[in-house]
């Protein structure tokens, strides 16, 4: 069980079970109304401390900078909801689904508290200006203090990281039709003539008069001859690398207002 002393320690720090997981933040500390001493603690759970569950904290201690408290995390989350009226107290009949639910025995704990004269329904510490009341932020009253402490909650963000997909590299053959021009000879006939003349007479009188005859030239032509060859053009890899996005996340957040009530100077009434 830990102290009146003790619970600025345990205020918005780590709350833990006995194996070690961490359960969520100590938000409130309920207090006996007639003892003063530390009965619950309410434990913010969930993504983003969504939810608020209570824990009894007389077997709990305070371990380094957290509170180590002897019951699973599950458990814990999974502990009745429980409203908690405007004064922050909290009454006898939640308490009691409270302590049947983590499996103390209300007879044997509380019924002594009433036949003492206790209450036995808890506050939140800090709900009244008593003397040696240590409130809910985590200050300590004073006999005679007027003073009241305004709390507010704050929007803490998170990431996770999870996967989005897979990327691959397959490679697989595809055929295309490619053109290329390039330039092609050939041999064309092309007919000549020329007179006879003192300069080729000799030649042109070389052979028989009159006869007949044949002359062939053979024609060359050049064609297109098409070969492949593999060459390679480029390497490729997959890699991954980190961009920074910006992201709007909202939130609900509660906050406490402060009200003053005024004497009315004129008829000496509260207004």
């Amino acid at each position: 069980m830990i102290t009146q002393a003790q619970i600025p320690a345990v205020l918005d720090h780590p709350v833990y079970d006995a194996a070690g997981d961490k359960i969520g933040e100590a938000k409130h500390v309920f207090v006996d109304d007639t003892t003063g001493r530390p009965d619950w603690v309410s434990v913010k759970t969930g993504f983003f401390g969504s939810g608020e569950s209570f824990v009894p904290i007389h077997d709990a201690s305070v371990v380094e900078d957290h509170l180590e408290v002897p019951y699973p995390k599950g458990k814990v989350k999974d502990a009745p909801h429980v409203d908690v009226d405007a004064g922050g107290h909290l009454s006898a009949e939640e308490e009691r689904r409270l302590y049947e639910y983590y499996g103390i025995g209300w007879d044997g704990t509380l019924e002594q508290d009433e036949r003492a004269g206790g209450i036995r329904s808890g506050r939140a510490a800090g709900t009244e200006a008593a003397a040696g009341t240590v409130g809910a932020a985590g200050t300590t009253g004073r006999a005679g203090d007027d003073a009241m402490t305004r709390s507010e909650e704050e929007l803490h963000v998170g990431v996770e990281q999870r996967q989005t997909g897979k990327a691959r590299l397959r490679k697989y053959v595809v055929t295309e039709e490619v053109q290329q021009t390039i330039p092609v000879r050939h041999e064309e006939v092309v007919l000549e003539r020329e007179p006879v003349t003192e300069a080729n007479r000799d030649a042109a009188l070389s052979g028989p008069e009159i006869t007949e005859a044949e002359h062939e030239v053979t024609l060359h032509a050049e064609r297109p001859v098409v070969e492949t060859e593999v060459t390679p053009v480029e390497r490729v890899r997959l890699r991954t690398e980190e961009v920074t996005d910006e992201e709007t996340v909202r939130g609900q957040v509660r906050k406490e207002r402060i009200e003053a009530e005024l004497p009315d100077e004129d008829t000496g009434r509260d207004r």
